[in-house]
């Protein structure tokens, strides 16, 4: 059973919010500001060689690696040399129009969150991982995080000096880090601006072929109609993957698609046979999470990952 649209109003909702406060063209607040120079930041990481956008690449906000690179890697290496992540990073574009993670007891499904696994609510969560994570960017705490976005050699010291004060009202340069009351409270603002960042019309664009084409701006190839008829159709992408724009529970307003209902789904493929993948580690995804592992003594949400 798939969501309905009732159960779609809320993030229908969501949607038109963010939608709406975004400004036409991609300008950014101070606080996203402040997020896009931490998200693109490679000295906040253990070798000061990857930052957020490492992984979120931006013409897709997503992880380069896959089948189609040249060293045939299909998850991207972390700050330390021969350390991967355990998963393909997922594209932070339109991130933040998922619902909180949530049970959905109409459709009998989970539902929102981020991570593959909808481990974290919010950006702000999520955005708070990645640092710490010993296979992505592999600081050893919150602490050295701060130290190293302040550190006078980073070439971006001047910016967050600035923006830190003007945002925040937080000096970076009289910081007690010897606190962790401080620590822990700066490196959530830390991570609230990269959320905010996530929020803004340079990840939340809506300008595909197929946004224009919904607008009646282009026109869509031969081919192109027919994979549409057939994502729609015979192949059932579009159950998952909602390509119609959706009215919102105000019954008026119409938010454009984004190829999710947000749920989670074990789509059943075969182990690999491949020798070489044998010593890979089973991800069991939503149903790997120790929370929902209790919930779930049938291990009916073993496998799934968020669509």
């Amino acid at each position: 059973m798939r969501l309905s649209k009732l159960s779609l109003a809320p993030v229908a909702l969501l949607a038109l919010g963010l939608i709406s406060a975004l400004p036409a063209a991609a300008q950014l607040t101070p606080k996203q500001e402040l997020g896009k120079a931490l998200y693109f930041d490679q000295n906040l990481s253990l070798n000061k060689n990857q930052a957020c956008a490492s992984c979120h690449l931006p013409p897709g906000w997503a992880d380069p690696r896959n089948a189609a690179d040249p060293a045939n890697l299909v998850v991207s290496e972390g700050s330390i040399l021969g350390l991967f992540g355990g998963r393909n990073a997922p594209s932070s574009a339109y991130a933040a129009f998922s619902p909180f993670f949530q049970w959905d007891a109409a459709a009998g499904l989970f539902v929102g969150g981020q991570f593959w696994d909808g481990r974290a609510n919010t950006l702000k969560d999520q955005a708070k991982g990645p640092f710490l994570n010993p296979v992505e960017m592999a600081m050893p705490s919150k602490r050295a995080v701060l130290e190293a976005a302040a550190d006078p050699f980073n070439p971006n010291l001047l910016a967050y000096q600035t923006l830190f004060m003007s945002v925040y009202r937080v000096d970076l340069a009289s910081l007690d880090l010897n606190n962790t009351i401080v620590v822990d409270a700066v490196y959530d603002l830390l991570a609230e601006a990269i959320g905010d960042f996530e929020k803004s019309r340079e990840l939340n664009a809506f300008t595909s072929k197929y946004d224009y084409y919904l607008a009646g701006k282009v026109r869509l190839s031969g081919n192109e109609l027919r994979g549409l008829q057939l994502f729609n159709g015979k192949a059932k992408c579009a159950l998952c993957h909602l390509s119609a724009p959706a009215i919102a529970a105000d019954g008026v307003s119409v938010m454009p698609p984004l190829f999710t209902d947000f749920t989670y789904d074990n789509l059943g493929i075969p182990k690999s046979i491949n020798p070489l993948l044998a010593a890979n580690p089973v991800d069991f995804g939503l149903g790997g999470r120790a929370d929902i592992a209790a919930l779930d003594p049938q291990g009916l949400q073993l496998g799934k990952f968020k669509v």
